[in-house]
This record gives C-alpha cells, sequence and structure tokens, in this order.
C-alpha cells in the first residue's frame, strides 16, 4: 500500500517569515483573501470530521487454538464448528475444525492447480471459491463430497450468504451479488467511505443488514451496508494482531471474520496465526 508523505517546501532555505517579507508586493487584501480561504477549508476539515465513519470498539471473550499451518481465506460456523478454507496451490483444503480445540475433524483436499478462497453455507451445500482458475467448488455439507462446480469470471475472494444472496469479493472496491442457486451476477455494491472507494475487500461475513469484511494487508475491518454499499463502521485489530503470535512470514495477515449467531458474537483469525479470538464487538 502506498502512502503519501506530505513534505513542507522550503524557498532555498529561506523561512516563512523571510519569504513573506520578500512578497511585499502583494497587498493587504490579497492576504485578506488567503486568510478567509484557510478559514473555510479549516470549516470543511471540520466538518468531515464531524461525518466520520464510528469506531467499532470490541471485548476479547476468548483466545482458542488455530492451526499454524492455516492459510485462512474463508471462515463460517455451521452447526457449532467452524468451516474453513484454506489457501495456497497444493495446500488448499475445505474444513470442518472443532471451535475449541482447534482440531480438523474433517477435510476435502483441492487438487494442486487450485488455491482455495471464501466459502459460504447455502442451505445443506458448501460453496468454495477458487483465487483465479475461476470455478466455484459445490460439497454436501454433511459428507464433504463435491456435487457440482460452478463458473464465473475474475478473481474469487471473499463469499457470504445473507439468506437470499451470495456476496462475492473479487479484492476491488466492488462486491457482485450473486445468485445463490445458478451464480449467475445480479448486481453490484460499491462500498465507499464517504464518497471514496474502499478497495481491497477481502473474506466478507454477512450479518444481518450488513456485511463486515476483512481489508486485505490490513488490520482493519469494515461494516457495510449492503444496501447503499457505505462504509458504517470501522474495526482496528491492530491489538488482536499483536497479540497473536502470528509468524514473521508477511503472508500471516488478518483474514477470517465468523459471525455465532446463537451468542451474537464474532471470531476472527488471520492467515498462519496461532490464535483464533472470540469477541463482541460494539459501538458505532
Amino acid at each position: 500500500m502506498k502512502v503519501a508523505m506530505l513534505k513542507r517546501r522550503t524557498d532555498g532555505g529561506r523561512s516563512t517569515e523571510a519569504s513573506i517579507a520578500a512578497g511585499g508586493g502583494r497587498s493587504a487584501a490579497s492576504w485578506r483573501v488567503g486568510a478567509a480561504w484557510g478559514a473555510a477549508l479549516v470549516l470543511v476539515m471540520l466538518g468531515c470530521e464531524g461525518g466520520a465513519v464510528p469506531e467499532l470498539g470490541y471485548d476479547v471473550l476468548r483466545t482458542l487454538p488455530h492451526d499454524p499451518g492455516a492459510y485462512t481465506q474463508g471462515l463460517v460456523i455451521h452447526d457449532g464448528t467452524f468451516l474453513e478454507s484454506t489457501g495456497q496451490y497444493g495446500e488448499s483444503e475445505l474444513r470442518q475444525v472443532d471451535i475449541a480445540t482447534g482440531e480438523v475433524r474433517r477435510s476435502q483436499v483441492l487438487s494442486e492447480e487450485h488455491f482455495g478462497e471464501g466459502i459460504a453455507v447455502v442451505g445443506d451445500r458448501v460453496i468454495q471459491l477458487t483465487w483465479k482458475a475461476g470455478l466455484a467448488f459445490v460439497y454436501d455439507i454433511g459428507t464433504f463430497a463435491p456435487t457440482d462446480t460452478l463458473s464465473y469470471e475474475g478473481e474469487g475472494w471473499g463469499l457470504c450468504y445473507d439468506g437470499e444472496s451470495l456476496f462475492l469479493s473479487d479484492g476491488s472496491g466492488t462486491l457482485q451479488r450473486r445468485d445463490p442457486a445458478t451464480f449467475a451476477v445480479l448486481g453490484e455494491l460499491r462500498v465507499t467511505r464517504d464518497g471514496f472507494s474502499t478497495r481491497n475487500l477481502n473474506e466478507l461475513e454477512c450479518v444481518g443488514d450488513d456485511i463486515y469484511a476483512n481489508i486485505y494487508m490490513e488490520n482493519r475491518i469494515v461494516r457495510i451496508d449492503k444496501a447503499t454499499g457505505e462504509v458504517t463502521g470501522e474495526l482496528d485489530a491492530l491489538g488482536l494482531a499483536l497479540a497473536s503470535r502470528r509468524p514473521a512470514d508477511p503472508g500471516a495477515v488478518f483474514n477470517g471474520i465468523a459471525y455465532d449467531a446463537a451468542t451474537g458474537t464474532f471470531y476472527v483469525t488471520g492467515k498462519l496465526w496461532p490464535e483464533m479470538f472470540e469477541i463482541a464487538i460494539g459501538g458505532g
């Protein structure tokens, strides 16, 4: 991610006061106009701060074990267990994982040419995206037996299901709304914050009228109004990342959100993290 830096401009080492003095040809009126513009800019900035996206606070309820070899791409809770999709070529799997112990109860291994991505549960099916293959694999939720293969254009990153539609991310600032039966595109949702696009949307979790999304390579979760695409809240997860005992591997980034409807809490983790956190999200 590129970071813009602001640098103070200098003119041959002259001080600000000297520069002003050197501009003696400028009238007092022009300075008053400049001051008025400056005051207006301050008011605009204050107005922007007043409309800032609310910060979502959180409390850590439990710290649980997570497989440090799991390159987590998708996470969801079903019938009291995690369903987890892991990535990397030659290592991608669909897993059923015990929440309390992190033990893998069942797994379906993908072929070496497929890189696993986000997952969603639709009825008695699990749908698993792939990164660049343009294929979504469908499994029986009880046995993990493959039952179908769906196709789509572009990359697949995150996936969630709200009970009516699937929402798919591809690393851009737009979510695709898809038919859960045919996987056809039904519409697009541009995600914005204060009118500006929010890009690198990754793992998704549909919760009521909102979609929670990891931002790739950042310790952030954004809450998105699924009707408008507007970001309505942001969670800073730097504290979780620092507590995660994550490895030095640059790929070990924050990723993975699962909502437990029974308790109203969330489970979050990262790629290759040895910890899973159960958190209660508040604020906003």
